[in-house]
C-alpha cells in the first residue's frame, strides 16, 4: 500500500485527491485481497533465478483486480464528492455509466470492483459462449441493481468495437456520462505499474543485489498489462527486457515480427 501511494501520488495531485484520502482509497481497495503483500513474489527455482509474481489474490482471482478494485473506489470517491448535499431525485446529481468489453477476466473484475457503488451503472459486454464457465458465472451471478451483463454474438473485438463506437459518439457521452474500465483508462495502467516496481524491490531483497539483471515474462492478450511494464521502465525501472507470452491469438507477436497490424481469425 505504501508503494502504491508513492507511485499514484506522482500522477494524482493533492489538490485533486488529498493525501489522506488517497491513502484511504488505496487501503480500501486492497483490503479485499487475501494475501498480506497483495501481490507476493514467490521463488520457483533459485538456481535459475526464476520467480513468480502472484496476481491472483483479489476477489475474482484475476490480475485485473489490482486495478479495478482501485478504479471502482476512485469513481465512487469523485461522485460522492460532487453529489454532496444533493438529494437522490435531484436532476443535477451526477451519475456515471461504465461501459466495458471483456473476454472474461476484465468483466468479472470490473463488476466486483463496481458492484453496489453509488451513482454508478456498469454495462459489461462479453462474446457469447467464448468466455470460460467460471468467468461467465462470476459475471452473471452478481445481482446488484447497478450491474448489467450483455452477451454479444461475436468475438471480443466485436464487443470492443461497440464500446469504441459509444465513446466516439458525443451525444451518447454527454447524455450518459460514459466511463471506461478497459486499458484505455489511465487509472488501470497506473495501478498495474505498481506491481512491476514491487516485483523489482522483492527481487532486490531476495538476492541481496542492489541492481540485479531481470526480465519480465508477461502473458499478454490486449497489451494493457505489459504496457504498464513499459511505462514502469520509462519511469526508471531497470528491467533488461519485457517478453510477451501469447497464445494462438498472436497479433502482438506478428506485429513485432513483421511490422504489420492486421485482423486475423480469433480462436
Amino acid at each position: 500500500e505504501e508503494l502504491a501511494y508513492e507511485i499514484y501520488s506522482l500522477y494524482i495531485s493533492r489538490e485533486e485527491i488529498p493525501e489522506q484520502d488517497l491513502k484511504d482509497l488505496i487501503h480500501k481497495s486492497y483490503s479485499t485481497f487475501r494475501a498480506k503483500d497483495i501481490t507476493p513474489s514467490v521463488t520457483l527455482d533459485e538456481q535459475k533465478n526464476l520467480h513468480l509474481l502472484e496476481l491472483f489474490h483479489g476477489p475474482t482471482f484475476a490480475f485485473k483486480d489490482v486495478a479495478l478494485q482501485f478504479l471502482g473506489n476512485l469513481f465512487e470517491y469523485f461522485l460522492v464528492r460532487r453529489n454532496k448535499g444533493k438529494e437522490p431525485q435531484d436532476p443535477s446529481r451526477e451519475h456515471l455509466t461504465v461501459v466495458g468489453a471483456t473476454s472474461g477476466d476484465t468483466g468479472s473484475a470490473a463488476i466486483y470492483g463496481l458492484r453496489g457503488k453509488k451513482d454508478v451503472s456498469v454495462f459489461i459486454m462479453h462474446p457469447k459462449g467464448k468466455v470460460s464457465p467460471i468467468q461467465e458465472a462470476q459475471m452473471t451471478t452478481v445481482l446488484d441493481a447497478n450491474v448489467h451483463n450483455l452477451a454479444v454474438e461475436g468475438t471480443f473485438d466485436d464487443c470492443q468495437d461497440i464500446v469504441k463506437a459509444l465513446f466516439a459518439d458525443p451525444d451518447m457521452n454527454s447524455t450518459h456520462r460514459l466511463a471506461a474500465v478497459n486499458s484505455i483508462n489511465w487509472a488501470r495502467i497506473l495501478a498495474q505499474i505498481t506491481y512491476y516496481f514491487y516485483a523489482y524491490f522483492s527481487l532486490v531483497r531476495k538476492t541481496g543485489q542492489s541492481n540485479p539483471t531481470f526480465r519480465f515474462i508477461v502473458p499478454t492478450g490486449n497489451f494493457g498489462d505489459i504496457m504498464a511494464g513499459y511505462f514502469a521502465t520509462r519511469m526508471g525501472l531497470p528491467a533488461d527486457k519485457l517478453i510477451i507470452a501469447t497464445n494462438e491469438n498472436d497479433i502482438l507477436h506478428r506485429f513485432w515480427k513483421t511490422g504489420f497490424y492486421e485482423k486475423m481469425p480469433v480462436h
